[in-house]
C-alpha cells in the first residue's frame, strides 16, 4: 500500500495501485455516471472510500495516482459521487482526516 511504504516497496505499491485503477477505468465504469448506471448502488458505496481516501493518500505521500487525463472516468465518477447529497453531507472533514493520517503514516514509517 502506497500509504504505508517508502522506497522500492512504495514503487511496487504505486504500480499495483495504478494497475487496479486502470482496470477499474477500463472495465467497470464505461460511460455510466455511477457503477450501476444513473443512481448510486452497492458498488458505488463500496468504492466510495476511494473518493476521499485517494486524494488524502496523494496529499500525505506526495504521490499522484489519479491523473485526470489518464483516468477521466474515475475522476468523473468521484466528482459525481461526492455531489450526491447524502454522500456530500456525510464526508469526513478533509483537514482533520489529513492531519490524522499524516501523523499515522509518520508513525508507521518510523516504526519500520
Amino acid at each position: 500500500m502506497v500509504f504505508r511504504t517508502s522506497g522500492e516497496e512504495q514503487k511496487k505499491a504505486i504500480r499495483d495501485s495504478l494497475e487496479m485503477l486502470e482496470t477499474t477505468e477500463e472495465h467497470a465504469l464505461g460511460d455510466k455516471t455511477f457503477f450501476g448506471g444513473d443512481k448510486i448502488d452497492l458498488v458505488d458505496i463500496a468504492f466510495g472510500q476511494l473518493s476521499q481516501w485517494l486524494q488524502m493518500v496523494e496529499d500525505v505521500t506526495n504521490v499522484k495516482l489519479l491523473d485526470a487525463s489518464k483516468f477521466p472516468r474515475l475522476q468523473r465518477w468521484i466528482n459525481n459521487f461526492k455531489q450526491v447529497p447524502i454522500i456530500k453531507e456525510n464526508l469526513p472533514d478533509y483537514q482533520e482526516m489529513f492531519a490524522y493520517f499524516k501523523a499515522l503514516r509518520e508513525m508507521l514509517l518510523s516504526s519500520k
